[in-house]
């Protein structure tokens, strides 16, 4: 059984299943995490979803480095956790399927490709603090103990 986070689902919406893979990344004794401004400034742990007919991993390495500008290395598998929300840039309600990783940054890359990203790189106590969602600060708390 997977754990559930945040909002229970509410009647009458139909939620359309949106898995993705997303990455705790650590290096040098900050967290690497990302803040997306529209519709509003939320710091999250990078990563997106997973487009049809593409795997976890290619899609956790194309998303970290649309929303970071950073190149990733070594993923491994933490665990995984589901929510339901509301997607206004989609326009739908979602049952999102969050896959977490813990992965290296490696190499910056240039700046976010994705528009109204910015990488940051915060102390992981103040990280699992503002991370905009109660899975990925799970993960985070769980992570950095």
């Amino acid at each position: 059984m997977i754990r559930r986070f945040g909002e229970v689902p509410r009647q009458g919406h139909n939620y359309i299943l949106r898995p993705g893979a997303y990455a705790l990344l650590p290096r040098d004794g900050k967290l690497l995490v990302t803040c997306q401004f529209d519709p509003s400034p939320d710091i999250q742990l990078p990563g997106g979803g997973i487009d049809p007919g593409e795997s976890p991993l290619p899609a956790l390495h194309r998303e970290v480095f649309e929303e970071t500008g950073w190149s990733i290395s070594a993923p491994k598998r933490l665990g995984a956790f589901r929510r339901y929300t509301y997607m206004p840039e989609y326009d739908l309600w979602a049952e999102k399927l969050c896959h977490i990783y813990l992965a290296r940054p490696l190499r910056k890359r240039g700046p976010p490709a994705e528009a109204g990203h910015e990488a940051l790189w915060l102390d992981p106590r103040d990280a699992v603090q503002a991370l905009g969602n109660a899975g990925d600060r799970h993960f985070a708390a769980r992570y950095f103990g």
